[in-house]
């Protein structure tokens, strides 16, 4: 860029000797000028290019071809704006008037830096009252190629060049282009636009179009740049010389059009191409592929108002055209203006533009039915030629108001362009400013090309884009594109993610499903998300979590009902035994039952019962720690004074003095619960303090079962295992006194009431330590209820059948007689005489202890 910019400047130092000679059949010199205080120069693409020269011996001025319609257009719209300027009450007052010198680009570097130097005095002027007048400021070039060729030589001087068209991200450098400002917005912000486009269309699959200049270069980088990090990408990109004319424009068209025959699922094309280029390129294309009308041509600034590029086509031959054009301001004064324009002699005099239009031998052909100036009115960038003179207008009067204009050399470039830096102007009653890079970003209006009855509407204006928030309204529905789908490959369902093959665009990729307990709840998702395996699971392909079912042995369970049932049944009964012993107190049937131990019994059977009920229902802490406690200091409570009666037992009917002394001096029934109560205390206590029971969740595949964690398994263990002792205490003793008198058979319940709770338990080991689930609390509370009906059932019931049904039998006369018969069987049946006393040993008192 920096050999090209020397070369350029070369060229701009040994041909702006003359002014060129462009000719387009019989007109030599083109040009137009106006005299005035101020003068302002114009560059503009009057002709759409130069004649080939492919022998070149020697310098020579090449002739301009192909009158250009919208630069001419453009060209009158700078020399409306000036006279509208001129008749201003601000400029009037000030006694200051514009002028213009207008030249003609060719849409050629070459030829746009033929004119003599923009601040040389000597240079021939029409009716020009003040030659010695220097140019201001320039308006142009419309191209940015050109703008950046002669930018640099205004920067040497910085006169203010104000461009109505170029839009290359470069010329916002102002290190490199100080001088250089625009009324147009930047390609940045366009590239911007037609990405969020693209974007809110889903069109994530596209070819690019551009030319090989500073314009299409930069913005082929700032779009696929916005495009690759907004998840779009380019399939191709075709880049097209700046000249047609030149050794390989047609084979680089002949590519293009190749490679859109390649892609045919790339429905959607971005093309920042000149319009003579796209016309080639569809006359290229044209009869070649019956798929070129599907397509959607997203079209830049450059050719969006530009329908000659469909040449003998009908718009259906090419597909739809989405175009980006500047915004459009109040055209009605230059309309006026151009319905009047063929009456202004003076004007034509001095503009051989206007006369080489009016002179055109085939303007008939290329018109049609329409008037000169309704050709003219469908330029787009007017209004940015009139924001660029008001500015200019402005910009002087700051200046002039505070100094004399009208001597020359009063006022110099570099004052007017800080003029047009520090302060904004009005134009049709708007405000404009131009920012730190010398741009004027007035966003877009986005056309959709419409054809109706063969007639071709290019600006359909669809949608605006507003550039402060990236977005755009739209005033009206895009039908015709709305169902167009340009993808590498079909969305990513819910349930599945992308996979994209190394090397390849990251548009092009496979659907897989995902995994077990991942998920993808939205389309073309990148990888899929995990689930809370704690909480969610999923199957493979899923769109979604599953909460995973909580398990426990609820109240709603029917087994649990019916175990709560049998608690509550036996709670119920234990209460009513314990009302009935109570009233019956003073019965040989309570006394021998245990008397006050008996209340104590069913007490900690209560407990026992009341320990089951926790079993049932979401587990907490607490809930964990209370079951176990509860039911272990519960039961030893209840073995231990059946262990007490145990004892008295085997002293009531232990006939053997040494041991009978010995038995009488340990019988201590409060201290013996005591001491087996507080062992058991103590183990509970160690339990809970050094590894409690808590509330755990154990999670499966579909479910989280909620249950408690014992803690110490030992210490569950011992607690267990030290209630089994004293209930293996308990059964040899009764096991000892298992034939005693028939009515006070007490061992040999005791001895059936602690041989079913030992085989419930026996069974209850292997069975807990190998079952799990939300059942396995069932399994510890049915052996609860089974160990206490045991001992309700052993130790109660046949004393509550006596009081209740055999009242005779509940008398102590009636007792002592079964004692005083079992005596003398014992005696007379006995070998052993030492064993039993004799009958005459056996006294009333001798009975009352033993029944006692």
């Amino acid at each position: 860029m920096e050999s090209m910019g020397d070369v350029l400047h070369l060229l701009v130092i040994l041909s702006l000797l003359e002014t060129g000679k462009a000719k387009v059949g019989d007109f030599k010199a083109a040009g137009a000028t106006a005299p005035g205080d101020i003068i302002i120069g114009g560059l503009f693409s009057i002709h759409e290019g130069v004649e080939d020269s492919p022998n070149i011996s020697a310098p020579h001025v090449s002739q301009c071809v192909r009158f250009n319609t919208d630069g001419f257009t453009q060209a009158l719209a700078m020399i409306h704006a000036v006279e509208s300027a001129n008749r201003s009450p601000v400029l009037t007052a000030l006694g200051i008037s514009l002028g213009y010198r207008i030249h003609d680009s060719c849409s050629d570097v070459t030829t746009a830096l033929r004119p003599k130097r923009w601040s040389d005095q000597s240079t021939a002027r029409v009716n020009t009252s003040n030659p010695s007048s220097p140019i201001m400021a320039v308006i142009g070039a419309s191209s940015s190629e050109i703008s950046i060729s002669v930018a640099r030589q205004f920067n040497l001087k910085l006169i203010p060049q104000i461009s109505y068209a170029s839009t290359a991200i470069i010329l916002s450098d102002k290190n490199r282009f100080p001088a250089f400002l625009r009324t147009v917005s930047s390609d940045l912000y366009q590239t911007r636009a037609m990405v969020q486009l693209l974007s809110d269309s889903k069109w994530t699959w596209v070819g690019m179009i551009t030319t090989d200049g500073d314009y299409g270069l930069s913005a082929l980088d700032s779009f696929v740049s916005q495009a690759t990090a907004s998840g779009i990408c380019v399939a191709f990109k075709e880049i097209l010389p700046n000249s047609l004319t030149s050794p390989d424009g047609e084979s680089a068209i002949s590519q293009a059009a190749a490679t859109l025959k390649l892609n045919p699922n790339v429905k959607v094309v971005v093309s920042f191409a000149k319009p003579t280029q796209m016309m080639y390129l569809y006359q290229k294309l044209r009869g070649a592929w019956s798929g070129l009308g599907e397509r959607v041509w997203v079209a830049s600034d450059s050719w969006s108002s530009s329908k000659e590029v469909l040449g003998e086509m009908d718009l259906p031959d090419i597909g739809n055209v989405v175009g980006f054009s500047f915004k459009r301001g109040n055209l009605a004064p230059f309309h006026h203006y151009l319905m009047n324009l063929i009456n202004i002699n003076d004007v034509i005099g001095n503009n051989s533009f206007l006369k080489e239009f009016y002179s055109l031998p085939n303007r008939s052909e290329n018109s049609g039915v329409l008037s000169p100036a309704e050709i003219l009115l469908h330029n787009s960038f007017v209004f940015n030629v009139e924001m660029a003179v008001s500015a200019i207008a402005h910009a002087v009067t700051d200046i002039c108001s505070k100094k004399d204009c009208k001597t020359p050399g009063t006022v110099q470039p570099w004052e007017v362009l800080g003029a047009l830096k520090d302060s904004c102007f009005e134009l049709e009653g708007k405000s404009y400013c131009f920012d730190k890079k010398g741009d004027i970003n007035l966003g877009y209006d986005v056309t959709l090309w419409r054809s109706v009855r063969g007639v071709i509407n290019v600006h359909d204006v669809v949608a605006e884009y507003h550039p402060l928030n990236n977005s755009f309204s739209y005033t009206m529905h895009c039908v015709p594109v709305q169902d167009v789908v340009s993808v590498c490959s079909p969305s990513c369902e819910p349930g599945k993610f992308k996979k994209t093959a190394e090397g390849q665009h990251t548009c092009c990729y496979e659907c897989i499903n995902c995994t077990e307990n991942h998920y993808s709840n939205n389309t073309d998702m990148d990888q899929c998300l995990s689930c809370d395996t704690k909480t969610e699971w999923s199957l493979e392909g899923s769109s979604g979590c599953t909460h995973k079912t909580l398990e426990f042995f609820s109240w709603q369970d029917g087994f649990a009902v019916v175990l709560l049932v049998l608690a509550a049944l036996g709670i119920v009964l234990v209460l009513l035994v314990g009302a009935l012993f109570l009233h019956h107190h003073q019965t040989p049937v309570v006394k021998a039952a245990g008397g006050p131990f008996s209340q104590l019994i069913l007490l900690s059977l209560v407990g026992s019962f009341v320990s089951a009920v926790f079993f049932v229902g979401h587990p907490s802490s607490l809930q964990c720690k209370v079951r176990q406690v509860l039911f272990g200091l519960s039961f030893t409570l209840c073995v231990s004074c059946i262990l007490v009666k145990s004892l008295k037992i085997l002293l009531a009917f232990q006939l053997n003095p040494d041991l009978k002394d010995v038995l009488r001096r340990l019988y201590q029934p409060y201290a013996i619960i005591c001491l087996c109560m507080a062992l058991q205390v103590l183990t509970c206590t160690l339990w809970l303090v050094l590894q409690s029971p808590q509330e755990k969740a154990t999670v499966f595949t579909t479910t989280v079962l909620a249950e408690c964690d014992e803690g110490s398994q030992v210490a569950f263990g011992v607690m267990l295992g030290y209630i089994a002792v004293l209930a293996l205490v308990c059964f040899s003793c009764a096991f000892k006194g298992r034939k005693l008198p028939q009515k006070y058979n007490e061992a040999r319940f005791i001895t059936f009431s602690m041989l079913l709770y030992l085989m419930s338990w026996v069974i209850f080991v292997p069975i807990y330590v190998t079952t799990s689930g939300k059942y396995l609390p069932a399994v510890e509370m049915v052996v609860i209820l089974i160990s206490n009906y045991g001992i309700l059932s052993c130790h109660f019931f046949p004393k509550c059948y006596i009081i209740l049904f055999k009242k005779d039998h509940n008398t102590k006369s009636a007792f002592l007689k079964n004692v005083y018969e079992y005596s003398r069987k014992g005696i007379t049946d006995s070998s052993s005489r030492p064993t039993w006393p004799t009958s005459g040993e056996i006294t009333e008192r001798q009975i009352q202890i033993k029944l006692l």
